[in-house]
């Protein structure tokens, strides 16, 4: 029985990680931020879009830009050590 009751919470959590949308990390040192763009449907639709997020942050002055894509549910779409946003 308890198999069972893990099997099913393996699916579960399968099921809802399957349905979190892609989402474009970029983590920038100067100024030192996390920004989120999306919510993308796939993987491929968040890394053709993420060249353009970088284009404009670089125009910026960002420097040391790192991206990530990824699955997650963002709390804030841009967060600063500096408190600058």
């Amino acid at each position: 029985m308890k198999l069972l009751t893990i099997l099913k919470e393996i699916a579960s959590g399968f099921a809802q990680a399957m349905s979190t949308p892609w989402w474009v990390e970029i983590t920038t040192a100067e100024p030192n931020c996390t920004y989120y763009f999306g919510p993308f449907e796939d993987h491929t639709e968040a890394k053709s879009a993420h060249s353009g997020y970088v284009e404009d942050l670089a125009g910026e002055g960002a420097q040391d830009i790192k991206v990530e894509i990824k699955r997650c549910k963002p709390v804030e779409l841009t967060s600063c050590a500096s408190g600058i946003e």
